[in-house]
Order: structure tokens, then C-alpha cells, then sequence
């Protein structure tokens, strides 16, 4: 019961009630009147779409999001709505020195950022193939409590619902043999990646175990499968943030963290940088930490993307330069070659005009994909219609010329029908394609596989030695 502290007023007449409803409808109808119905179907319009606002540590991205948009840059596993991301503009120098996040100043329709970004990134690349020498180059990694690692994997049976993981983590996370395909091909699963790397880690000759001898520090924290568990669980964040605050935590304690905030540190993730993020809340302390994953956010210059792991993967120069003269001499009668289902739910999604295109028998994806690395160890060219599923990402692993590797097909093009995707690859001379080839199979492929654990390659940097000689160049950089 409310009770009223004011004196009581008498009640106004009905009449004049009655006069006073009959004023506010007639002037609102007035005004609704003089409003367009094309004008009136755009607010509802705006009000279906939402403008939604993306923090990240010291990055602000103005975003749209809707319930039915196929955006240039996706979320994998649905488990977040499409969102496109305006690219901002980058004020400043990249020669300046290193920053840890970009700041933005404005809003720009190309990828003006994400180039430069890719041009930090490159500058960092080491100048010397092998380490001769471990003087200055002491690689840490982190004994971490076995539940950041080790008991994930103990969980591979029930990971996923309709797959049993843990035949994927045999032969150190290379999985069964391939044994048709011969020495050194696996089946190996696209997810695999955290795995090989701290196995590789752990072999380094650089590796030391005292703190105060290293320049770079691994943390081998298992993060994609922690993500992988809760992709088809119905649990709240607090749950599937609980590992994440636990390890900030643990490595807060640590005076080798403390030192230069996490900058000389490294986490190597087996999923796409989305997977790890949110509208929102994101963790601080983790942004100024070098982040290397399979697909990288592309306006985060800490997330530098490295190949998916292959089926194959090397022991000595001699796997790599004999499967090299396989595959250059095979006679290759095919023109072009499809793999990938339909998306008749995604309108925007051009896979159904390629299957099309192809005359083959016949959701939304993230823009890379572990078939590009396939094709390319496979020694074929990559057709691709979007830059953010290669160019934008590898730039420690693949050349900046694209045309040296690739053909690029805009979507937009395809999407219209603008294009006839095969025409538009007979037209590439012979001449052209073989030398394309050549350079895929004898300049790219050896520094996209990763080696068997206790590979011993001295001709060739494989990705992984690649990636390890690259982030020690760059830590040698903070400032």
C-alpha cells in the first residue's frame, strides 16, 4: 500500500479528462501522420540492427551487428552473432618503436591499419635461418600446474560430443600414421597445434631453466582446448573463465612476469583469436603478451598468426626434398579442384556459386582455413576471395607478394556473378602457373610444416623454427 505525504486534490471531472485524452490522441495522430511510411520502415529497421561498442584494453571498435548479417570477418563455432568491424586508421609511426595496442584516431573504409600492422610484424622477422648460438636467445617455458595443460588433454574423450579426441593426441599430438602416404604423414587434427609446440618447446636447444638466463618465455597454457570443452556446453562465462583468471593469477606471482609486464611472454593457441574474445571484458593483464594462433585478429599487432598443422610432418631434409620432387613432377590433369560443403543459410556466403561454378556434387566460417596450408604442401595453387584468410595473417610465413602463390578473386565479384571463377583460371598462363608452383613447393612448403618432435633439420627452417627465431628477434625489440 503507498501512502502519500501531500495533501489530496480533488479529482478533475471526467469531462475534462475525457477533453484532454481526445487533445494528446488527436495531436499524436497528427504527428504520426506526417511521417512517411518509408521513414517509419527504416527506424524499425535500425531498431532491428543494434550499434554495439568493442573495447579491447586500449582498442574502441565501433561495431553493427544484426540477427542476420555474413560479415568479411566471422566468428567460428556460432557461438557469438556476426559483427563487422570498421578498420581504423593508425596515427602512428610504425618506425617509432613498438606498441603494445594500436591506438585509433578515426575510422577509414580500407585496411590501412591491418597493412601496417603486417609491416610491424615483418620487421621483426629474424635474419638468420639457424640459431648458431644460444648467447642471449634462453628460451623459459613455464611448468605450469598440470590442470592449464595436461588434464585438458585427460578430457579429450568427451570434448567434443559426436569426437573422441584423444586419438588425435598420440604420437605426441601428430595423431595416427598416415601409413599409405609413407615416412612422416599423420592425421593430424587441426586443433592440435598447442601440443606439437610445447613438445617442440620443451627440445629447443635454446631452451634454459633458470629464469634469469631467458630473453623469452613460454607459457604453454592449452587455451583452445579450455575454449574447445565449453563450445557445445551450456555454462555461463563465469565457468569458462575460470582457467583464463586462474593463470593471470598464477603468472602475476611471478617476477618474471612483473619485469616487463608479460611483453617477453608467449602463449601459442591452437584456435582462432575470436574464440578468445568478447564484446567486452577483456583481460588486461594478457594484452601486452605476444599471442601466436592459427588465425589472428587483424587489428591486435600482439596476435601474429602462424600455419595450421598439416598431416605432414618431417624428420630430416631428405622427408622434406623427397616428397618436394614427388609432388613437382606429378602430372597434374585437373584444372580446378573444390573442397567444402554448401552454407544455404548464409546467403552472403559464396561456397554454393563456387559449387556451382565447379559442377561438383555439393553457417558461417571464419575466414581461414587449415585447407589452404593442405593445398599448399599438396603443391597446388590457392584461389582465394578474401585477403583476411592469408594475406592478412602469416606474415612470417608467407611473402607479402600474394601473386607469387595465389590468385585473388574479389567476392564481391563472384557473389554478383560477375565472374566465372573457372574462365578466369584458364586464362593464367601455363608459363605463369608452373612458376607458381615451383615457388610453393621449394621456397614455401618447408617453412609451413612443422617437424616431428625430434626432427633434425639443417637445410630447411620448418614453422616451427620459423616462429621461435621470429618472436626471439622481437622480444629482442622491447622497449
Amino acid at each position: 500500500m503507498a501512502i502519500s505525504m501531500s495533501k489530496k486534490k480533488s479529482k478533475p471531472s471526467k469531462k475534462l479528462e475525457t477533453k484532454h485524452h481526445q487533445f494528446s490522441d488527436t495531436l499524436l495522430f497528427k504527428i504520426l501522420n506526417r511521417i512517411p511510411l518509408a521513414i517509419f520502415l527504416l527506424i524499425l529497421i535500425f531498431l532491428w540492427s543494434s550499434s554495439t561498442t568493442i573495447i579491447s584494453g586500449k582498442f574502441v571498435h565501433v561495431c553493427v551487428s544484426s540477427r542476420k548479417l555474413n560479415n568479411l570477418y566471422c566468428l567460428s563455432a556460432g557461438t557469438q552473432p556476426n559483427f563487422e568491424i570498421p578498420i581504423p586508421a593508425l596515427n602512428n609511426n610504425i618506425s617509432t618503436g613498438i606498441k603494445e595496442v594500436v591506438d585509433i584516431v578515426q575510422e577509414v573504409p580500407d585496411p590501412i591499419v591491418v597493412e601496417q600492422q603486417l609491416q610491424v610484424q615483418r620487421s621483426w622477422i629474424s635474419n638468420k635461418d639457424h640459431v648458431t648460438s644460444c648467447d642471449g636467445k634462453g628460451i623459459y617455458v613455464y611448468d605450469l600446474p598440470s590442470k592449464f595443460n595436461k588434464d585438458l588433454v585427460g578430457q579429450c574423450g568427451d570434448m567434443i560430443p559426436w569426437t573422441n579426441f584423444c586419438k588425435y593426441f598420440n604420437n605426441e599430438a601428430m595423431g595416427e600414421p598416415l601409413v599409405k602416404l609413407g615416412k612422416g604423414w599423420y592425421h593430424t587434427h587441426q586443433y592440435a597445434l598447442e601440443l606439437i609446440f610445447h613438445t617442440r618447446a620443451l627440445k629447443h636447444p635454446c631452451r634454459v631453466y633458470n629464469e634469469n638466463k631467458a630473453k623469452l618465455f613460454y607459457v604453454p597454457f592449452y587455451g583452445g582446448l579450455d575454449i574447445l570443452r565449453w563450445h557445445f556446453k551450456n555454462v555461463s562465462n563465469d565457468v569458462k573463465d575460470t582457467l583464463g583468471l586462474e593463470l593471470v593469477k598464477w603468472l602475476e606471482n611471478k617476477e618474471s612476469w612483473q619485469k616487463n609486464s608479460g611483453k617477453d611472454h608467449v602463449f601459442v593457441l591452437g584456435k582462432i583469436s575470436w574464440d578468445f574474445r568478447r564484446k567486452n571484458d577483456d583481460l588486461d593483464q594478457l594484452q601486452k603478451s605476444i599471442k601466436s594462433l592459427i588465425e589472428r585478429q587483424p587489428w591486435h599487432v600482439n596476435d601474429i598468426g602462424i600455419p595450421h598443422p598439416t598431416y605432414f610432418h618431417p624428420h630430416l631434409d631428405d622427408d622434406i626434398i623427397t616428397w618436394q620432387l614427388k609432388i613437382i613432377r606429378s602430372n597434374r590433369t585437373s584444372l580446378v579442384s573444390f573442397a567444402g560443403a554448401a552454407r544455404p543459410d548464409a546467403p552472403q556466403n559464396i561456397r554454393s556459386i563456387l559449387i556451382n561454378q565447379c559442377n561438383n556434387p555439393g553457417t558461417n566460417c571464419s575466414p581461414t582455413r587449415k585447407s589452404v596450408f593442405d593445398s599448399l604442401v599438396s603443391g597446388c595453387i590457392p584461389v582465394l576471395f578474401d585477403p583476411f584468410t592469408a594475406y592478412y595473417q602469416y606474415p612470417w610465413h608467407l611473402p607479402e607478394d600474394h601473386s607469387k602463390y595465389s590468385v585473388f578473386i574479389e567476392q564481391e565479384e563472384v557473389r554478383k556473378m560477375k565472374v566465372n571463377i573457372i574462365e578466369k583460371l584458364k586464362k593464367v598462363p601455363l608459363r605463369e602457373r608452373e612458376d607458381m608452383r615451383r615457388y610453393i613447393v621449394y621456397e614455401l612448403l618447408p617453412g609451413l610444416v612443422y617437424g616431428d618432435s625430434n626432427s633434425q633439420l639443417e637445410k630447411f627452417q620448418d614453422a616451427f623454427s620459423i616462429t621461435i627465431n621470429n618472436l626471439l628477434a622481437r622480444v629482442n625489440k622491447i622497449e
